[in-house]
């Protein structure tokens, strides 16, 4: 019996210590590293160049129509001269513009 403890004694200390060597090795040679945060990277869209399917895509509360719409005023008048100058724009009110606003360039 005390040659069976023993061996069970022996066989517990040799499993913990290859484990704490293996975790601290794994922990030398592999830095733990911050979780990753996936950042939604917001892009411009240039009033002045952006097609309507892009208008449509990347702005909030522009559908089919109203992107079109932005484009024939653009092709009627010209480039925009400011942001601002969307809310001319039939269906485009202020709190479309207010959404986007962040979005928006006209360079």
């Amino acid at each position: 019996m005390p040659k069976r403890y023993l061996a069970s004694l022996l066989c517990a200390v040799l499993t913990a210590t290859v484990l704490s060597v293996s975790a601290a090795e794994t922990s030398k040679t592999a830095p733990a590293k911050p979780a990753a945060v996936q950042v939604a990277e917001v892009g411009m869209v240039n009033l002045n160049t952006a097609d309507a399917p892009t208008l449509q895509r990347e702005l909030s509360g522009i559908g089919e129509t109203k992107a079109l719409a932005i484009v024939a005023y653009r092709d009627a008048h010209g480039a925009f001269a400011s942001v601002d100058e969307l809310l001319e724009v039939k269906g485009i009110g202020e709190s479309i513009l207010a959404k986007n606003r962040d979005k928006l360039s006209i360079n």
